[in-house]
């Protein structure tokens, strides 16, 4: 469940609009790299304006002085990247818009209240953005309602209820999925058709609907920034695709004691992804508990692998969730070494391996878990 809705708050937080205008290639010179962005914002009078870019994984954003509502930023962009516009809020960074930014003028108009729907101007790449997002607005909609419904559900305790919701949204997912792919068949050349491949197909990527959408792509989208991101999740995934061994690792578990993948050889082993930190996680775990003691008299085990960062939060959330297999972490949270051999992107996450390690299932949930064990144990 969490990568569903951790693709749907990211969306929300990328949610961004543009107005007509000039496109940044009208006011440029050819092989000027430079832009010059500059904004306006009612309601942010004073502090300072952060800019991150993502393909460069900035550990400090760019910063602007603002003063009177108004900033600006220059830099240089061989291509159009995407970015997030931040500002302060209680000694903390927010960066509620995000939005494509190119060489040549860019302008940003909004109000503080409202900032990811700031009107945008000056960039051809975003222009494709806002379209894109104006098609899938009425499945946005429809998502929002049902992660607010989840949401109550959560917190009330009601699993059945949240089961329910989960498969409405996994069926507006389809949706949304038949619409991005329609979109990069028909914009094999726009930097918007590599975001949204890898933030909607990155999660849980099924290569045989992703490759060959991938490989209609222009050659310079292949090789930008979520372009690398899409190829990445595919070679993952092929390795990690049902029918195949499963890869091997060996990470340590709450003692300090080395623990290998392939120990477990000669059972039906679940290989569980999750952390304590990850509520849909905690959630899904009575039921992986519940399969656990129906079918470890039968050769069944379950090799949890935390992406927890401290050490204590991690053994006492195994406690109490009463998680009694083993566990394993390199507390390196979503750096994982085992995290990036199989391409997670989103947890709650798991693989079914038969005796000889070969995955026969994956990504099993809730009743499908017990009733997949079911078939193979009873």
């Amino acid at each position: 469940m969490q990568k569903l809705f951790i693709a749907l708050m990211f969306a929300f937080m990328l949610l961004s609009c543009a107005e007509g205008g000039k496109s940044a290639s009208d006011e440029k010179s050819p092989g000027d790299t430079s832009y010059l962005l500059t904004a306006n914002i009612q309601g942010l009078d004073s502090g300072w304006a952060y800019l991150y870019h993502v393909e460069k994984e900035q550990e400090i954003p760019d910063s602007a002085k603002i003063v009177n509502g108004s900033f600006e930023f220059k830099g240089n962009a061989a291509h159009p990247e995407f970015t997030l516009l931040g500002y302060d809020q209680n000694g903390q960074k927010k960066f509620p818009l995000g939005f494509f930014i190119e060489s040549g003028k860019l302008t940003i108009k909004g109000s503080l209240d409202s900032l990811h729907k700031a009107d945008i101007s000056g960039s051809a790449t975003q222009e494709e953005f806002k379209k894109f997002n104006e098609m899938r607005k009425p499945i946005e909609e429809k998502q929002k309602q049902l992660y607010d419904q989840y949401q109550m559900a959560a917190m009330q305790g009601d699993a059945q209820k949240a089961g329910e919701v989960q498969k409405q949204y996994e069926s507006l997912e389809g949706e949304n999925k038949a619409l991005v792919a329609k979109f990069v068949k028909e914009n094999p050349t726009s930097y918007v058709s590599a975001f949204q491949l890898a933030q909607t197909f990155g999660y849980d990527i099924v290569p045989a609907d992703v490759e060959p959408l991938y490989n209609g792509l222009d050659e310079k989208i292949k090789t930008s920034h979520f372009g690398r991101a899409v190829k990445k999740s595919l070679d993952a995934a092929k390795t990690t695709a049902i029918g195949s061994v499963a890869p091997d690792f060996t990470l340590n578990d709450i003692n300090g004691k080395p623990v290998s993948l392939a120990a477990y050889k000669g059972k039906y082993t679940l290989v569980d992804f999750w952390a304590s930190w990850c509520g849909p996680c905690r959630q899904e775990n009575p039921t992986v508990v519940k399969a656990y003691n129906t079918y470890k008299s039968k050769g069944f085990d379950i090799l949890g692998v935390s992406l927890d960062e401290k050490k204590d939060k991690w053994e006492q959330a195994i406690q109490q969730d009463k998680l009694t297999w083993t566990h394993v972490s390199d507390l390196k949270g979503w750096e994982s070494d085992a995290a990036a051999l199989y391409g997670i992107k989103a947890i709650p996450m798991n693989y079914l391996l038969d005796k000889e390690g070969k995955i026969i299932a994956k990504s099993l949930r809730g009743e499908d878990l017990l009733k997949k064990l079911g078939e193979i144990l009873n």
